[in-house]
């Protein structure tokens, strides 16, 4: 877990960087926007329902 917090950590201080030598701003793009603030969410959300499982009550598990 570690490895994959400084690797964005990383990843994140070179975009800032690049991002403070870049010559103009980019254009705000709505739809590209929506798109990285929704689909990660939606895809663990998915990801979860897909491999969830409840306990099975024939095996004697106990709800608390």
């Amino acid at each position: 877990m570690a490895r994959l917090w400084s690797l964005a950590l990383a990843l994140s201080a070179l975009l800032a960087a690049a991002g403070q030598r870049w010559p103009a701003p980019l254009p705000l793009q709505p739809a590209l926007v929506w798109l990285l603030v929704l689909v990660p969410p939606l895809a663990l959300g998915l990801w979860l329902l897909t491999h969830w499982s409840l306990p099975d009550p024939d095996r004697g598990e106990s709800n608390v």
